[in-house]
């Protein structure tokens, strides 16, 4: 019986990811749901309860609702994102739990060793900003990185300023900033080798989401 829980969650979630004629909303709050219904049933294996088929129900319902959700809107502007940043060198993409993400390198955003925002950065931010005023429901989050050149000392505090520069524009833009999160990771993240130049300046990079919260 856990096993065949177990089951039904994953085979319901590959079934649903499958599915070209549901809604991104759909789709995205029935894989939640078959997410959550494995974790439940898995969770339940593993501390030995003998309710697991409770528990993957739990699951799949704490999965459906949490998260964001992919609707017209976030379509809208991802497409207009992806109008303003073409040819500038920012991809702009959905992730895996429907959040929009610009992903912004060095040569675009900042100098090296410096939290202003560069010239050819502002029109995008410029474009940016209009879509966040026309979907005031939005979260945003920026988040600013660097490469492995110097100390935490440095890198941290550089990639918090960073991310605060660009709160700062969009506040000045007309975006409120209490919808604005910002975090600094430094180098932890790096998604390039820092053993080359071309492979840190990869990593000197500031990504932003916008999710918009599910109900």
């Amino acid at each position: 019986m856990k096993r065949q829980s177990v089951l039904i969650a994953l085979s319901g979630l590959i079934a649903l990811s499958g599915c070209a004629e549901l809604s991104p909303t759909a789709k995205g709050t029935g894989i939640g749901a078959g997410v959550g219904a494995a974790s439940g049933a898995i969770i339940g294996k593993t501390t030995g309860s003998d309710k697991v088929g409770r528990d993957a129900a739990i699951g799949a319902a704490v999965g459906a609702l949490g998260g964001y959700v992919w609707s017209s809107r976030m379509e809208a502007q991802k497409r207009s994102m992806e109008q303003a940043a073409a040819g500038t060198g920012v991809s702009v993409s959905q992730t895996a739990d429907n959040q929009l993400k610009l992903d912004i390198p060095s040569d675009v955003s900042f100098d090296v060793g410096r939290a202003d925002i560069r010239s050819n950065f502002r029109p995008v931010l410029d474009k940016f900003a209009g879509t966040l005023k026309s979907n005031p429901d939005t979260q945003i989050r920026v988040i600013g990185h660097t490469d492995s050149t110097g100390s935490d000392a440095v890198n941290n505090p550089l990639s918090v300023n960073r991310a605060e520069s660009v709160r700062e524009y969009l506040g000045d833009h007309g975006v409120a900033t209490s919808r604005i999160g910002i975090d600094g990771r430094g180098e932890r993240e790096p998604i390039a080798t820092n053993d080359t130049e071309a492979g840190r300046a990869k990593n000197r990079r500031v990504e932003i989401l916008v999710g918009e919260p599910g109900n």
